[in-house]
């Protein structure tokens, strides 16, 4: 026995065996490490619960889908709701918008912004209706023209061999259209009595009496515009026979008859239509006649008695006539002696809608008492931009 081992033997109790030693000794060893445990697993879940706190104070993505916007728009809804209402532009005046391409509201003597939410619902009128807005390009901008770059013609090609020098080959022309924008304006009026009322949902008024009015006007210049304070239509340009068109003029076709369809084979004028336009603009074109031109083309048959006129399958789904759309546009002529009563093409390439995205009205509660007039206003143009793009049908002989 050692001296370090007859030393612990005399500080044991008396009595303590050495393995109930160890086993005293492994029992507060477990103790400790267990309590250690149960330490470190406290301040864990404390932790966790600290970070999901402030997970929840700054996450925004579990915020419903709109808020965000919502909250934006708010301020300037409410402040538009009371101009309207009472003339009270306190609200409106340095209002910082953002988004939507609307900076600041106006000074009064200009109008103020329409709020988005009642701008929304007037441009969603205006696409929704009968007006080769529905089928155009129709682009933004911030200018008081747009202009677009159109090139009309091929690059020249040739075959190439190893003993023969190149020559140069001709080189496409760019040509610029520029499409001005023209003010369009609508002045509804409501008594002050009716603006008081509560119940009264004066932005849905509004923003219907607007859309009413713009869609009367720009479905009418859009066809028949002759470009003077107005956008110029389809029909502006000349119109000469297909067979000898040139560029800056729409090319007809005949219908056969010198006011009417052909008495017989009345369906190959539509035929000849159709494939007067060229197969690069097929694919996305579309007929636009009005609804009296659209009543006697219904008729139609071909040589099997088959009706070349096919209803849409869904209740949003446009008519067909050999396969393609069919809108109808009541600004269109009627069928007459050398009327073009339908066109045929490709609209979104061959006409372009240029506008200003924001609308504005003012106020005017003196001009017609008892009632308050709205001046709204906006600004839009166009223009044929690929004359290729769209074919006629003449009522004529030919």
């Amino acid at each position: 026995m050692t001296e370090r081992e007859a030393r612990a033997r005399e500080d044991m109790p008396p009595g303590l065996h050495p393995g109930a030693e160890l086993k005293t000794a492994m029992t507060g060893f477990v103790k400790e490490i267990k309590g250690f445990q149960t330490e470190v697993k406290l301040a864990l879940q404390h932790q966790e619960e600290r970070l999901t706190m402030l997970n929840q104070k700054t996450m925004t993505y579990g915020r419903p889908a709109l808020s965000a916007s919502a909250e934006v728009e708010v301020p300037h809804k409410k402040a538009f709701n009371a101009y309207l209402r009472s003339g009270d532009d306190d609200g409106l005046r340095g209002l910082v918008l953002e988004g939507k391409a609307l900076n600041t509201a106006v000074a009064a003597d200009g109008g103020y912004l329409i709020d988005p939410q009642t701008a929304d619902t007037i441009r969603s009128l205006l696409v929704s209706t009968s007006s080769i807005r529905a089928i155009a390009n129709v682009v933004n901008v911030e200018a008081s023209s747009f202009d677009v770059l159109v090139d009309r013609t091929e690059v020249g090609s040739g075959w190439a061999t190893e003993l023969v020098a190149q020559t140069e080959t001709s080189t496409p022309a760019i040509e610029r259209i520029s499409i001005r924008l023209h003010e369009l304006s609508a002045m509804p009026k409501a008594s002050q009595r009716l603006l008081d009322d509560s119940a009264f949902d004066v932005e849905g008024w509004l923003a219907g009496k607007i859309a009413t009015r713009f869609i009367r006007a720009e479905s009418a210049a859009f066809i028949n515009g002759d470009g003077i304070d107005k956008p110029k239509g389809i029909l502006l340009p000349p119109k000469v026979p297909n067979a000898s068109w040139t560029w800056g003029s729409i090319g007809y076709v005949p219908s056969g008859a010198a006011s009417d369809f052909a008495a017989t084979n009345a369906v190959d004028c539509i035929v000849n239509l159709v494939y007067s336009l060229g197969s690069n603009y097929r694919a996305n074109a579309t007929f636009v006649m009005n609804s009296k031109t659209a009543g006697a083309v219904r008729k139609m048959k071909d040589a099997d008695g088959r009706f070349m006129w096919s209803d849409g399958l869904a209740a949003s789904e446009p008519a067909r006539l050999m396969g393609y759309g069919v809108l109808i546009c009541e600004d269109m002529p009627d069928i007459a002696a050398n009327a073009h009563a339908i066109a045929f093409g490709d609209f979104n390439a061959g006409y372009t809608i240029a506008e200003r995205p924001d609308l504005r009205v003012l106020r005017d509660p003196f001009s017609a008492k008892p009632h308050v007039l709205f001046y709204a206003n906006k600004r839009v143009g166009g223009d044929v931009t690929d004359f290729a793009a769209i074919k006629l049908l003449k009522f004529a002989v030919s």
